[in-house]
């Protein structure tokens, strides 16, 4: 018997990608955002592609606001697309 995949979907593309793929975008429970490349950080994750492109299309379409149900600021935004161009970890 095969394992199950998880998938997860991009918030940039929209896509359904298996979740390994992808880069965890991941609200704290005290509120800090930042990027989870392991996918273990506690708190509220949302998934994107592993490209900048992705990442600032899922900003533009306000996507993490949505999904974390807050308010982000753009200082929030400019290092998660910094980290994400530096690759941290991968």
């Amino acid at each position: 018997m095969e394992k199950k995949i998880p998938m997860r979907q991009c918030l940039g593309c929209r896509e359904m990608k298996p979740k390994r793929e992808l880069v965890r975008v991941v609200k704290s429970p005290v509120g800090e955002i930042s990027l989870d490349f392991r996918g273990k950080a506690p708190g509220r994750g949302a998934y994107v592609c592993r490209s900048a492109q992705c990442l600032k299309k899922a900003i533009k379409a306000r996507a993490f606001e949505r999904a974390f149900s807050a308010q982000i600021p753009p200082e929030i935004y400019e290092r998660l697309v910094q980290e994400m161009e530096a690759g941290d970890g991968g």
